[in-house]
């Protein structure tokens, strides 16, 4: 089920994801947003967001959950292979701009696959 309406809170939420490399978990997108929003909506809304296709998921360092905007996917089908990078330094996450392939293993269909890259980025390595 997705998002059926435009709400406020909703536009909010992807304002806050108006960088297409930046990846954001749902603690960060409430420290962007006005005080008041409920942080259950926005867990909720982050969901069908991303059953819609707008959004995509994938966990970063200590298995915490972030979100980035989809380029090309669709409700019933998520269309990126992109690594992910996390700063050691200053924990910004981001998508890489790169496809990764691999050859699957013989009698195996990979629906999915995570890379998640991690080191200095360009500011915290200077």
């Amino acid at each position: 089920m997705g998002v059926q309406r435009r709400t406020k809170t909703v536009e909010r939420i992807l304002v806050a994801f108006r960088d297409p490399k930046e990846a954001l978990s749902a603690k960060m997108l409430l420290c962007r947003m006005d005080e008041g929003v409920n942080k259950t909506t926005v867990y909720r809304l982050l969901d069908r967001l991303e059953d819609d296709g707008v959004v995509h998921s994938f966990s970063g360092d200590d298995s915490i959950k972030y979100y980035a905007r989809c380029h090309s996917c669709s409700d019933t089908l998520h269309l990126h292979s992109h690594p992910h990078f996390q700063c050691v330094s200053c924990d910004k996450v981001r998508c890489l701009d790169f496809e990764v392939t691999l050859d699957a293993p013989e009698n195996l269909q990979v629906m999915e696959s995570q890379i998640l890259l991690k080191g200095h980025c360009e500011l915290c390595s200077n």
